[in-house]
């Protein structure tokens, strides 16, 4: 996944910060933190009333059973994962709850798979300890857990992403160490390898040699853990298309529109380029189907921008308003912009994300690929392409999710809401320390009466704020850059932005402001923020 700063649904995902803070998660869907809530229906909450999985009673006459999981750390890591052709590294921490689900399934997996032949080996590194802290950083782990299949002494590192549970994992990676393609020779075959409801690649070839075939294989190899490849030479066997294949053709199943679709340009980029295109839905469903979460996955992690219309589907117009998007996303196909469907019923997380409400419905919203909103209530269908072509054109002014702007805001550690951000912040003409956080984060919590301390020291200060926003329930501007909780960034009356990155003491955190501070409020700036609040 790129490094380079983009905004996505997910947030602003960049390397996670080891300061303390809340890890973002960046591809992994049952990761224990989050940035911001996912906005479809997997379960994502912190547990433990600080924020953090509580930890079983301890059996004190327990024996500890012997474990078929490698355990790694800085020392051994490369030259472990150097002798193996393949191998499974879980990245984890020891007080994330996810973590400790996983951990009894993937022993009962470990002890399976070192019975395969030839075995496959499972490891385990504690990204909590200090030591591991530089190889976690190296792999771009932002969550957990992650894991990571590393083969060919790890010179080639893929992405894990089969089950959590010691069967799905043990068939996951049976098949990830066999041939990246399954030859198809009969009908049984073709049920292997083309699944009801999942996307399936196959290769049809004259004969099994030659640069098309090579290239075929070596893109499989690539995408193996995404999706599931065949070849064939005798096309009669599959169960859409043409029969008569004379010339290579990549055919791609898949459990919607047109069924499957031929691609015949055999560059590697372009076969990748055709799958990753092909293999999501014109309109994307978002319901309580679970066969539809692997499309949501990738609709939401997409970094085009996203059109999304939320109504009842159990309406009347239902399919009117399904009809008139597929035809507005027609289109669009091509054009950066992917489409979402999704009904209420399954749809309050999402709500929820954006900052809506239900009786807004039937609703549109797009986010661009900048992570900019534009919002449309109480939308018709006649009105559904009209609107996409106003944004289209620029002709749509941006929607920012914020909660209400207090009425009261006499406590020292002022609020601030994606409303009144630039009124206090930026047009104040004061000097802001304003904390982004989490009411869920156990760090934030730790930090709120240390915050609550520095407020009170500089609350005789006409030039200083102390502030704190709800990042769950505001949009974050472009200028902070917000990649775990707390984050804590100071604005001088000047308008300089700089992040604390420093001990959070209050004397620490003193010591800041009053060395980045600008001496008196800008000339011309409204009366005492401190005295409106």
């Amino acid at each position: 996944m790129s490094r380079h700063r983009r905004r996505r649904l997910f947030g602003t995902r960049r390397a996670g910060t080891w300061k303390g803070n809340e890890i973002v998660p960046v591809s992994s869907m049952d990761d224990e933190r989050s940035l911001v809530p996912v906005p479809f229906p997997v379960s994502l909450t912190p547990e433990g009333d600080d924020g953090e999985a509580k930890e079983p009673d301890a059996d004190p006459e327990a024996v500890a059973e012997p474990s078929f999981v490698i355990t790694l750390d800085a020392s051994n890591f490369s030259e472990t994962v150097s002798k193996h052709d393949f191998i499974v590294v879980e990245f984890y921490a020891p007080w994330c709850g996810h973590c400790k689900k996983l951990a009894p399934e993937y022993e009962k997996a470990a002890l399976v798979l070192s019975e395969n032949d030839p075995p496959i080996a499972l490891a385990k590194i504690d990204c909590n300890e200090n030591v591991n802290k530089e190889i976690a950083s190296k792999y771009e782990i932002r969550g957990f857990p992650t894991l990571k299949i590393f083969r060919n002494g790890g010179e080639d590192i893929q992405e894990y992403k089969g089950p959590r549970e010691a069967d799905g994992i043990v068939e996951y990676l049976s098949k990830q160490v066999g041939p990246a393609s399954t030859e198809i020779k009969s009908t049984e075959d073709v049920d292997k390898v083309i699944v009801d409801k999942k996307i399936s690649i196959v290769g049809i070839f004259p004969q099994f040699s030659g640069e098309e075939f090579e290239t075929f294989i070596k893109v499989a190899e690539k995408l193996r853990s995404d999706y599931d490849f065949g070849h064939t030479s005798n096309a009669k066997l599959l169960p859409h298309g043409d029969e008569t294949v004379k010339q290579p053709i990549v055919r791609l199943f898949k459990p919607f529109d047109e069924l499957f679709v031929d691609f015949k340009d055999f560059q590697a980029d372009a076969i990748e380029k055709f799958i990753e295109s092909e293999s999501m839905p014109i309109v994307t469903t978002y319901d309580n189907d679970p066969t539809n979460h692997p499309f949501l996955v990738k609709f939401f992690d997409s970094p085009n921008a996203k059109a999304m219309l939320f109504f009842n589907f159990s309406s009347d117009n239902y399919n009117t308003f399904k009809s008139k998007l597929h035809e507005v996303a027609k289109d669009y196909k091509g054009e950066n912009i992917k489409f979402l469907i999704g009904d209420l019923d399954a749809s309050d997380m999402a709500l929820k994300f954006f900052g809506l409400e239900k009786d807004q419905a039937p609703l549109i919203i797009i986010q661009d690929s900048k992570g900019h909103k534009y919002f449309q209530p109480n939308v018709t269908p006649e009105q559904i392409a009209t609107w996409l072509k106003d944004y289209a054109v620029g002709g749509l002014e941006p929607y920012r999710k914020s909660e209400s702007v207090p009425e009261v805001n006499i406590e020292p550690v002022k609020i601030v809401v994606a409303k009144s951000l630039q009124e206090i912040v930026f047009s104040s003409g004061k000097n802001v320390l304003l904390e982004f956080y989490a009411p869920w984060c156990g760090h934030c919590k730790k930090l709120a009466p240390i915050l609550e301390e520095v407020a009170i020291s500089f609350e005789n200060d006409a030039d200083v704020i102390i502030a704190k926003m709800d990042a769950t329930k505001n949009d974050i501007p472009d200028e902070f850059a917000v990649q775990g909780y707390p984050t804590l960034y100071f604005v001088s009356a000047s308008g300089k932005i700089s992040q604390y990155e420093g001990n959070r003491t209050a004397e620490d955190i003193i010591n800041f402001v009053n060395n980045n501070r600008d001496g008196i409020s800008q000339p011309g700036s409204p009366d005492s923020v401190k005295d409106e609040l």
